[in-house]
């Protein structure tokens, strides 16, 4: 397992405090990481449910599904509205692509496949 360091999340940036180091095991199988072209989201009162998909033509597959609090949903989409900033002032402007869909909402989530 790799090990990775890393600083607190946002908020952590110019409130006055140090940010808290968290040392981070990066286990082998998910090092590499998957692909998702596609994403959908739902909520219950307690909770988000993000399922990462790849999409080819009319057919996908979840790739990845993370489940979080309300809280720590916002302080995900706080951290990718920062580092999209931070990316577009680097190398310009990020273009919506034509012909794929927004993330989809308020849709029922894949079904499990027992094996």
């Amino acid at each position: 397992m790799a090990e990775v360091e890393g600083r607190g999340g946002p908020g952590h940036r110019g409130n006055g405090k140090r940010p808290t180091e968290i040392k981070l095991r990066l286990p082998e199988q998910v090092a590499p990481g998957v692909y998702a072209n596609s994403m959908m989201v739902q909520h219950t009162g307690d909770e988000f449910v993000m399922d990462f998909a790849m999409v080819l033509g009319g057919a996908g597959t979840v790739v990845a599904r993370v489940v979080t609090s309300p809280r720590h949903a916002k302080k995900i989409a706080a951290a990718l509205e920062d580092n999209l900033k931070r990316y577009e002032a680097t190398h310009g402007p990020i273009s919506r692509s034509k012909g794929h869909p927004s993330p989809h909402t308020d849709v029922e989530p894949p079904a499990v496949e027992q094996d």
